[in-house]
């Protein structure tokens, strides 16, 4: 991480609140995300984490400031945060299943070209989406439908898709809930490839890949920011203790 790419890559978020009639699903957050860093976020569910990165994204209305590249985030349309740079996948994978895998990272690819250059009309495969295929570790499985992978495959596809946009945010929400131990450990593997000159938010209840692969954290609890550090320092922390790494150790234990 250099200086340059902090002038330029990081991601600046103040007073951030999203209101729902009256409930503050997001109550004044204050987050500075950072190039070539693994930044976890973690809380309860109902903490807010998926609606602050819904505000991020454009899926819902925030108020505040999230400047990116000199752009506040919270006054875009979905589409053109896209075009940013910023990218997310949702705790389900939303890939297209009757496709293969090649035809999917095409597809998405596609946010930076016309759409009549598909991979068909041009006849061969753009080096952005061949190195994609190498990184997430499917490149067997290029022409195979995307409906036949197995559930980590999925997830990984779903990464390869933000990697050909060239999306320098990412949002991944529960991207190893439903993953076996051995596709946890390469999914942390891959995004530690991945994470050099892009800022990477996980938001994960699974504290064992958190202690792992996390290089930040921040905690949230109803809808505000509860503590933020080193794994080491959330973990110490008593507030946190209290009011969730107990219950999801607990439920890690008991699940």
């Amino acid at each position: 991480m250099t200086a340059s790419f902090l002038a330029e890559d990081y991601l600046e978020i103040r007073d951030l609140t999203v209101d729902f009639d009256g409930f503050k699903a997001v109550d004044g957050v204050d987050l500075t995300l950072l190039q070539g860093r693994l930044h976890f976020l973690i809380g309860p569910n109902g903490a807010g984490k998926t609606t602050l990165v819904d505000a991020l994204t454009g899926l819902v209305r925030g108020t505040g400031g999230a400047k990116f590249r000199d752009h506040d985030l919270l006054t875009m349309k979905s589409h053109m945060i896209v075009r940013l740079g910023i990218g997310r996948t949702f705790q389900t994978a939303s890939v297209f299943e009757q496709l293969s895998v090649l035809q999917n990272l095409d597809i998405a690819a596609g946010v930076h070209r016309a759409a009549r250059r598909s991979v068909f009309a041009r006849g061969r495969v753009p080096e952005r989406v061949e190195q994609a295929l190498e990184t997430i570790g499917l490149a067997d499985l290029a022409h195979r439908p995307a409906g036949i992978l197995a559930h980590g495959q999925k997830q990984w596809l779903e990464v390869g898709m933000l990697l050909v946009q060239d999306a320098k945010v990412m949002f991944l929400d529960e991207t190893v809930a439903g993953m076996s131990s051995g596709e946890r450990e390469e999914t942390g593997e891959l995004l530690k490839r991945i994470v050099g000159d892009r800022t990477i938010v996980v938001i994960e209840h699974d504290m064992d890949f958190m202690r792992r692969y996390a290089d930040f954290v921040t905690v949230m609890h109803t809808g505000r920011v509860l503590a933020e550090g080193t794994v080491a320092e959330v973990q110490a922390d008593q507030r946190v203790q209290e009011v969730y790494l107990g219950t999801a150790t607990e439920a890690a234990t008991h699940g």
